[in-house]
């Protein structure tokens, strides 16, 4: 891919979460791309420390930060210790299958937990220093399973349905700090992580449903993700951006 270089990325402060791997790690290195200072968060020490090393010659390396999202406490310390950014992208995030009779109360919290929780609790850390700073961005990741109802996805779609009204809410009570909030909805994104779930046959048949053949990679999801985090973006807030080919 030719990848567009958005001069008012250079120098930002950038967090990452689930930053290490997948959708993820084409995050971290499409900002680092950009020459921002990335800082992004993952428990996934083995493909994190691998993704620091491999962009170890750039002109600002990454930062890895070994954070447990589900310990709200760390979060919020590793963020405190962090300082003031300018972009959080609210990436992280896990969808195991599950069926309905499955579903137990703790499991519930768990997945609510993994999912979304951290995403509001982030914000809210991070949203007095993006004040100070004159504005930012918050890039919160939904999906398109809950849109299609994709099965043995109960809590994952609710709490991805979740999120898009939490961006519509946050955007409101953040705008008057200039901070935009925006969410991204991809469609099916081709990572190690889900060739877990779906065969090549499968694959094939989400790319016939798809309006443009083409497979979706991270590196697709980045070009999105970065231009809402520019300031070409600077009037773009409160609502959601897709990128599934035109999956229906």
């Amino acid at each position: 891919m030719t990848s567009a270089i958005y001069p008012s990325l250079k120098g930002k402060r950038v967090v990452v979460t689930g930053g290490g791997s997948g959708i993820g790690a084409g995050l971290t290195a499409g900002f680092v791309r950009q020459g921002a200072e990335v800082i992004f968060l993952d428990i996934a020490d083995e493909d994190s420390k691998a993704l620091v090393e491999q962009l170890s010659g750039a002109e600002i390396p990454p930062v890895y930060k070994s954070c447990d999202l589900m310990d709200l406490s760390a979060l919020q310390a590793t963020l405190a210790e962090i300082g003031d950014i300018d972009v959080l992208v609210n990436n992280a995030g896990n969808d195991d299958r599950h069926k309905l009779a499955d579903i137990t109360p703790a499991y519930w919290d768990n997945r609510i937990g993994v999912n979304l929780r951290h995403m509001l609790f982030a914000a809210q850390a991070v949203a007095p220093g993006m004040a100070k700073r004159g504005g930012g961005a918050i890039i919160n990741f939904g999906s398109i399973s809950w849109h299609l109802g994709l099965e043995d996805l109960v809590l994952y779609e609710t709490a991805k349905a979740g999120i898009e009204g939490m961006t519509r809410a946050l955007a409101r009570e953040l705008g008057p700090d200039d901070i935009r909030v925006t969410c991204v909805v991809p469609g099916n994104v081709k990572t190690k992580r889900q060739e877990k779930w779906y065969t090549p046959e499968g694959e094939a048949d989400i790319v016939k449903a798809q309006c443009l053949k083409g497979r979706l990679l991270p590196d697709h999801v980045a070009s999105l993700v970065l231009f809402l985090a520019s300031d070409d973006a600077s009037l773009c807030t409160g609502h959601e951006y897709w990128i599934d080919a035109g999956w229906r």
